[in-house]
Formats: structure tokens, C-alpha cells, sequence
């Protein structure tokens, strides 16, 4: 596949608070611990199904740091991953187990997820986009080259600077947004 001219668009979205429900406490969005606290975002498997539909390659791309801080399992990570693929219509979850201490290129900021999948799937990454909540996937999208929307949920936490390419408050929005300002890239 690494071989494969670019030219498939994709849309990444982070995991949690994209298209499973972020727990929220003190203002800060958490993912879930369990595969039974695991909650689809209402709307989202309709949503993906409308940019499947379009031509878009569908990647999740996850910072997973707490399976490096020790305090989730990959299991359990992968017993999520397991769940999400089965109810949604993604062609591939990718994660980062990484801190930020451990210096990675994967770890969002950092474009290595996102840069790596379009290799691996021959993506264009011009014609493709990043749909996250925090600003840490907005940066990561920038840096990959990909149109970035923002889902802002109000989070007790830095919002994107500069500011993503669109902003909503809902994974419909972003999706509908993308296939009005991506009809070019399925062409």
C-alpha cells in the first residue's frame, strides 16, 4: 500500500469527544476507562455513514497517553478500538500510547499519526480534513496539511490558536461543513 499514488481523501477524527463521548470532569475531557462507559455520540454512526458515502476514507486517530502513564490497559484501549470499529463505519483506528515526555512523533500535536495512515492508505492529504475537540488535534491536522474543524465543547482548556479552519458544536455540523467545502476533494 506505501507504494500507492495519493490521491484518496480521508477525514481523521480524534476518538473521544469526537465520536465517543468524552467524560468530562472539572471542565477537562477524559476517554472513557471501560468498553461499558463507552457512548457513541448520538448521530455519529449517520454522520460517517454521509462522508462514506461521499468517498472519504474514515481514520481515527488517538493520543492514548494514559496506557503510557500505566493507568488504562492497551486491552482495554483495544477493547474500545474493537467496539467503535464494529458500530461505526471507520476503515482504521490508530493510537499514540505516548506522554508527552516520551517525545514521539505520533503524540498530537505532532502530525506522525495522521502523516503515517495517509502513506499507508494513499491519501492526499490536501483534499482531506481533521474533525477534533481539543487544540492539540487542530494543530496536528495543520501540520499534516489537512482543512481542520474544531468540535468546541467549552472545555476548561486552551482553545486552538490560530483557530481551526471551521468550528461547531457538533459532529453533524462538521460533517455537513466538510462535504459542502469538500466537494472538490472527491472529484
Amino acid at each position: 500500500m506505501g507504494d500507492r499514488a495519493l490521491n484518496r481523501p480521508a477525514v481523521f477524527l480524534d476518538r473521544d469527544g469526537v465520536i465517543n463521548e468524552a467524560v468530562v470532569r472539572a471542565g477537562k475531557p477524559y476517554p472513557p476507562a471501560t468498553v461499558a462507559d463507552v457512548r457513541i455520540v448520538p448521530q455519529a454512526k449517520e454522520a460517517l455513514e454521509r462522508l462514506r458515502t461521499e468517498g472519504f476514507l474514515l481514520i481515527v486517530v488517538s493520543n492514548q497517553p494514559d496506557v503510557g502513564r500505566g493507568t488504562q490497559s492497551r486491552s482495554e484501549v483495544d477493547e474500545i478500538n474493537r467496539l467503535l470499529r464494529a458500530t461505526l463505519p471507520l476503515d482504521e483506528i490508530v493510537i499514540c500510547p505516548h506522554d508527552d515526555t516520551d517525545g514521539c512523533a505520533c503524540r498530537k500535536p505532532k502530525p506522525g499519526m495522521i502523516v503515517n495512515a495517509a502513506r499507508m492508505h494513499g491519501i492526499d492529504l490536501t483534499r482531506s480534513f481533521l474533525i477534533g475537540d481539543r487544540w492539540r488535534d487542530i494543530d496536528a491536522g495543520r501540520r499534516a496539511g489537512v482543512a481542520t474543524v474544531f468540535l468546541d465543547y467549552g472545555y476548561d482548556e486552551p482553545q486552538p490558536n490560530p483557530p481551526a479552519d471551521f468550528t461547531t458544536s457538533d459532529l453533524q455540523g462538521a460533517v455537513s461543513w466538510i462535504l459542502k467545502e469538500g466537494s472538490h476533494a472527491i472529484q
